[in-house]
């Protein structure tokens, strides 16, 4: 059963997102994240801050579409019928639960701290909830 980790009250989700990646990439070889966004023009907010966010790490990354999809430990979505190379971890910027989820290992909800978004986060919380899926919560810090 996919385990669900829910960050909240995050103030910009596109850097708290690249410093997740950054995190996770650098604890955990072999990390395979795939990241489902809002819409085409956070997907490339989130694509371009990937590469200049930081000066000194690389943080490989390619959308589902792209030819070496398949070898990038980090694939960037914006619709959740994607076909995916893999299912370790979903980082779900986007405010509806994500069709393809229980495909996972593990999801993090990423949730602004705005109104509409902390609604919309309530509400995939208690979807989870009531299907008896285990949920950790924590307030953002850097990641």
């Amino acid at each position: 059963m996919t385990k669900i980790d829910f960050h909240t009250q995050v103030s910009d989700k596109i850097g708290y997102t690249c410093r997740l990646v950054r995190k996770a990439l650098a604890t955990s070889a072999g990390s395979r994240i795939v990241i489902l966004v809002e819409n085409r023009a956070q997907l490339a907010s989130l694509d371009e801050m990937l590469w200049t966010f930081s000066d000194s790490d690389f943080l490989p990354h390619a959308t589902a579409t792209e030819t070496l999809a398949s070898q990038s430990p980090v694939i960037l979505i914006d619709s959740d019928a994607a076909d995916l190379p893999h299912h370790q971890i979903l980082v779900n910027l986007s405010p509806a639960v994500p069709a393809c989820f229980a495909q996972f290992e593990r999801m993090i909800e990423v949730v602004a701290s705005d109104g509409a978004d902390t609604e919309a986060g309530r509400q995939r919380y208690g979807h989870y909830r009531q299907r008896g899926y285990t949920l950790t919560h924590s307030a953002a810090k850097k990641a």
